[in-house]
């Protein structure tokens, strides 16, 4: 039930910063609003699923060390992340300022969630 817990809370982490911070820069940034926004929201939804199974799954199956370490294991995400952000201003045209977004996004919801989690899985 724990790791179901944990797996929910940090789905939700994910996303709502995600969003927040995507509305932030779509208002001070003039970043193009989605035309259809309920497609929008269950892609974002989608693609925050497979990385909260990720995370949760790799952050548990090690936590013995990652619970001292959660911050490491945040920043090693944050950091594959990062350059993805980067490689898809080059590979699929998003605007760098989508990807300044989503790195914003990431800096704040990986270690807020290895935290959680350092909590939640001992």
């Amino acid at each position: 039930m724990n790791i179901l817990f944990s797996f929910l809370l940090t789905l939700f982490i994910f996303f709502v910063i995600s969003v927040i911070v995507y509305g932030i820069f779509v208002k001070l940034f003039n970043i193009k609003e989605p035309n259809k926004k309920l497609n929008f929201f269950v892609g974002v939804l989608i693609e925050k699923i497979g990385t909260t199974l990720g995370f949760v799954a790799l952050f548990y199956i090690a936590r013995d060390f990652f619970i001292g370490y959660w911050l490491v294991f945040a920043l090693a995400w944050f950091a594959m992340f990062a350059i993805t952000e980067i490689g898809q201003v080059y590979m699929t045209g998003s605007s760098k300022k989508e990807a300044v977004a989503g790195i914003i996004s990431e800096a704040i919801y990986f270690p807020l969630a290895a935290f959680v989690l350092s909590l939640l899985l001992r």
